[in-house]
């Protein structure tokens, strides 16, 4: 997985008046959670705040990455575990993460590529692509920062499913049932395969 650099302070106040105080200065409220647990046993989160800036490039992007926070000099390497858009303005108001280390597995949503022309392609069907990441679980330093799917062999009305994908070192946490793609028929294929039926 990429890895990039994320500064923040912390912050004392939290609260929705804090928070709105700290979004008119250009930051967004952060909590960062980790191994620390209460007497309830509930994770303790830390209060922070980064720049939406830094942010930025974590947030809008494609990619997963590995984020190494500085917190007042204290470095933690992390993952984003939730983020919290207005509803309205799509601007983002509170973003929450996740501690890890190289041992401990987490389960993260990992962007698919698919690769090749599908056999029903060329047949005159349609790729249809039905979800955009699979979860996996493993520890961050074996993830992928994309999963491979060859379409190569895929034909006309025919899917690939998560359980028909495997990847050394990663369980595939996202249901087995779950369709990753598919070539749908059109016209342009239901005409040919009826010209080829007649001939």
């Amino acid at each position: 997985m990429k890895e990039i650099n994320v500064n923040g302070q912390k912050r004392e106040a939290t609260g929705k008046k804090a928070s709105k105080m700290v979004r008119k200065e250009g930051m967004v409220p952060c909590n960062l959670y980790g191994e620390k647990k209460d007497e309830k046993g509930l994770p303790v989160a830390l209060s922070f705040m980064a720049s939406m800036v830094e942010l930025r490039k974590v947030v809008y992007t494609p990619h997963v990455y590995v984020v190494n926070l500085n917190i007042d000099g204290e470095t933690h390497k992390a993952i984003i575990k939730e983020l919290q858009f207005h509803p309205t303005t799509d601007a983002l108001l509170h973003a929450d993460f996740y501690e890890v280390n190289a041992e401990k597995p987490i389960v993260i949503g990992i962007p698919v590529k698919v690769n090749g022309l599908a056999q029903g392609v060329r047949d005159g069907g349609k790729l249809n692509i039905s979800i955009r990441k699979i979860d996996v679980k493993a520890p961050y330093s074996q993830i992928p920062e994309m999963l491979d799917v060859d379409v190569t062999n895929l034909g006309l009305g025919k899917a690939i499913k998560v359980g028909d994908l495997s990847y050394e070192g990663l369980e595939l946490a996202t249901p087995a049932q779950v369709v990753v793609c598919s070539v749908k028929e059109t016209r342009a294929s239901k005409s040919a395969a009826a010209a080829a039926a007649e001939a």
